[in-house]
């Protein structure tokens, strides 16, 4: 068994959020949490295999606990589940080594998806000695698997960047201004950009000004 610690200020919240992991088959609760220091001693305590970290936490942030925990011995990974939809913190958070990011609010089904894909990559490291590039593949295919295929010179967490900068605006975005939120060029954000419209995960409209080209917007139609 997957064993989990849920950790989420909100006490109802946990408790969905538990209730949710039982359901999925492999997995298990191993404790609950709603402060940030409870989380580091749970964690330290329980040793579980996967923590669900929410990153607004009445004490300390979820990204200070994920670098507290990467900085010592826990060995535990970390999902985040937050409805912080800030680029800044999803960049820290994807920086700190989180498996995923669940932006709330969610379902079980979606839960029960990065739960399973997870599951994959966890079982897929239990065991000891070498394995193939194919099978390493598979691993980070499971656990981030990119938003589409991507042309040569494109990279997939580069391609989750972008396409994260477009999932959580409201309304579109020009490629300069994603590029701003993302830490990019204007040049190599457009190519994402552009690659997204045609394989059908986002949509591109001009908007004219008073002189010069129009403007290209975009905004994110994908899942």
């Amino acid at each position: 068994m997957i064993r989990v610690l849920v950790v989420d200020d909100d006490f109802m919240v946990a408790k969905v959020q538990c209730g949710f992991v039982e359901r999925v088959p492999g997995f298990t609760v191993a404790g609950v949490a709603h402060t940030g220091a409870d989380a580091i001693e749970s964690v330290e305590r329980l040793r579980p295999d996967l923590v669900l970290l929410d990153i607004y936490l009445p004490d300390i942030s979820g990204l200070e606990v994920l670098r507290r925990l990467r900085e010592g011995d826990a060995t535990a990974d970390v999902l985040a589940v937050t409805a912080a939809r800030d680029v800044t913190t999803i960049r820290t958070a994807l920086r700190g080594g989180v498996v995923h990011y669940l932006i709330k609010p969610f379902g079980f089904d979606t839960l029960r998806d990065r739960l399973e894909r997870y599951a994959v990559a966890h079982h897929g490291l239990s065991g000891s000695g070498d394995v193939a590039q194919d099978d390493v593949d598979r691993l980070f295919v499971a656990l981030r698997p990119t938003p589409v295929e991507l042309p040569k010179g494109l990279t997939g967490p580069t391609a989750e960047l972008v396409a994260g900068a477009l999932r959580i605006t409201d309304g579109d975005l020009s490629a300069t201004e994603c590029a701003d939120r993302v830490g990019l060029s204007r040049v190599s954000t457009r190519r994402y950009l552009e690659h997204f419209v045609g394989a059908g995960k986002a949509e591109v409209r001009l908007r004219y000004g008073s002189a010069g080209r129009p403007e290209r917007r975009y905004r994110w139609t994908g899942a």
